[in-house]
């Protein structure tokens, strides 16, 4: 026996009528801007945030979240690596200090979700961690999360052992990801288990294979049916490229080129649920592809296994407003 396939216009109609749920819209602003030195005077970033903060998409809406590249704050042009070690040592923050502070006063006064890139962590059990800070708009740190996978051996950070998701009331779920995450397709697929709305990767990528990063951004989307930003920093410290894809793999907004720019684009990050309920193209449900009456699959690379009664994304209901 045969099973139809939904036809391009059945899955038209699927997703149609599944957008009738009420939208969960945030507007995004990638900033793809030039590293800043270690010791550059913070209110040259702050001053950066409140030009964008007051910068609109093309219907007019202002920034809800706004966010840097890796690094953003932590440049250390024109240093050895020794040098530049021992630079980031100094300059660490235990997110509990003034920069930290700087950074909850600036969401606050502006009221948005500010990602500042990423910074460099004190680790007292030895050198410091790539930690992607995210600041709520009443000011406070609302999550932190550590790259777990350094770019070795040329990044000396102490990889993060945790897997990070922060929620957005009356938005959504966003997924952490530092730069070099992205090539480890485990670490995407469990932020989407996880619930992950939107998988937001920050990058300083310096080397050519930024279009093999692209690819990536696409293929993670595709394959767990969620929004990925990718966020690059602009020359002379990296490739550019930014962009936004959507759960179904859609290539939505972008920055060609390695010049610093400013992107702002609103979505609404119901897509994602409705695009792993309905299929990609209203076809693939890779969510729903095993059964509770499945047996279990070994993964012995991981030690672990597939196992069907866990396989469904962990959503939490988030409350529009």
């Amino acid at each position: 026996m045969t099973q139809a396939i939904p036809t391009p216009q059945a899955a038209i109609n699927a997703v149609a009528e599944a957008t009738q749920q009420t939208p969960r819209k945030i507007t995004i602003a990638m900033a793809q801007y030039s590293q800043l030195p270690i010791g550059r005077p913070f209110g040259c970033f702050a001053n950066s945030v409140r030009h964008i903060a007051h910068e609109t998409d093309a219907e007019g809406r202002t920034p809800q979240l706004i966010a840097f590249p890796e690094m953003h704050l932590f440049g250390t042009p024109g240093m050895t690596d020794d040098e530049r070690h021992t630079m980031e040592r100094s300059a660490a923050t235990d997110l509990h200090d003034e920069l930290s502070d700087n950074f909850a006063a600036l969401a606050k006064e502006l009221g948005v979700w500010l990602i500042p890139g990423t910074v460099c962590e004190k680790n007292p059990a030895g050198y410091v961690f790539n930690t992607m800070p995210v600041y709520a708009p009443d000011g406070t740190l609302a999550a932190a999360y550590r790259k777990i996978c350094p770019w070795r051996p040329y990044e000396q950070y102490t990889p993060g052992t945790s897997l990070t998701t922060v929620d957005l009331p009356g938005f959504g779920r966003l997924g952490l990801t530092i730069c070099y995450d992205a090539w480890f397709p485990e670490i995407s697929r469990n932020l989407a288990w996880m619930g992950a709305d939107l998988i937001i990767n920050l990058v300083r990528t310096t080397t050519p294979d930024r279009a093999q990063e692209l690819v990536l951004a696409r293929a993670n989307a595709i394959a767990n049916q969620t929004f990925v930003l990718s966020l690059n920093a602009p020359e002379p410290e990296g490739y550019g490229s930014s962009l936004l894809v959507s759960p179904e793999g859609d290539v939505i907004a972008a920055m060609e080129g390695a010049t610093p720019g400013l992107l702002i684009h609103t979505i609404d990050l119901g897509a994602t649920r409705r695009t792993q309920e309905h299929g990609t193209l209203g076809l693939n449900r890779i969510w729903h592809q095993f059964h509770s009456e499945d047996l279990p699959v070994p993964l012995p690379l991981y030690g672990g296994r597939i196992d069907p009664q866990s396989w469904n994304p962990r959503h939490t209901a988030i409350t529009a407003t």
